[in-house]
């Protein structure tokens, strides 16, 4: 079984996340989510909905295959690059990106949530940076959080790694729309009917225009958290917050 699913039908792109563990975002995986994101893309739609099965939307990067590789820098590296290839194409794409969290978004997970131009959660989702608690720097596009939540409110996130539930990601603006967990997939196909009963083209102006305002420098910034994380990676604290995380234990942070 495939770690991505891809459907599409009357122009309406369903990308589904449905490996085990949490669906954790290891280089397969991520190469598929391209993929499928390349495909809507391709197939010119108009609405995508990226959603999970599992009890997690994701659980963000594979820790246990950064303390497995031998090339930490380079295997983190190439994550990130393709991890912001998929980041970007839902930025840039001609179509509305709708997110569908349901069980916890950390790390990786929360940034490919936070990709989409709607975010809706089930009220028992829960959402997480966790990148500095393992001595790794954020990416996905995370730097550009400041734009949907403040900048004060990104860095307590970015610093402090709390678990946001369900109803405080919707205070903040992250989530768009919050729905009881049994009542949340009537509500996705409520808003994808709503959308695909619009003007494509207005929608997709009025996204590119809010956009290209709130993160003109969306590409470069990308690039930078790709540079930023994989020298932290194999850094002494990066070693050590992987190994701290998978020992169950407190990391003991030297710089």
């Amino acid at each position: 079984m495939t770690a991505v699913a891809y459907t599409q039908e009357n122009r309406i792109a369903r990308i589904t996340l449905r490996g085990e563990q949490g669906n954790p975002l290891d280089q397969a995986t991520m190469s598929e989510l391209a993929h499928a994101v390349r495909r809507a893309r391709a197939d010119d739609v108009h609405i995508v909905v990226l959603s999970s099965q599992g009890r997690a939307f994701s659980v963000g990067g594979d820790v246990s295959a950064f303390a497995a590789a031998d090339d930490t820098e380079q295997m983190v590296d190439d994550l990130a690059e393709t991890l912001h290839r998929a980041i970007s194409d839902l930025h840039r794409m001609n179509a509305i990106v709708v997110s569908v969290v349901t069980g916890a978004a950390a790390g990786a997970g929360l940034a490919l949530a936070a990709a989409a131009d709607l975010v809706i959660a089930s009220t028992s989702a829960k959402f997480t940076m966790a990148y500095t608690g393992i001595g790794f720097s954020p990416d996905g596009g995370s730097s550009l959080l400041p734009a949907t939540l403040g900048l004060h409110r990104a860095l307590r996130l970015a610093l402090l790694n709390p678990v946001l539930t369900a109803e405080e990601a919707h205070q903040v603006g992250l989530v768009a729309y919050l729905c009881d967990d049994d009542a949340i997939d009537a509500h996705v196909e409520q808003i994808v009917q709503q959308l695909r009963a619009g003007s494509r083209s207005a929608q997709v102006a009025a996204k590119r225009l809010m956009r290209e305002t709130a993160t003109p420098g969306a590409e470069a910034a990308l690039r930078r958290e790709t540079l930023s994380i994989r020298t932290l990676a194999d850094s002494p604290d990066g070693r050590e917050g992987v190994a701290a995380f998978l020992e169950k234990r407190t990391p003991k942070f030297t710089s």
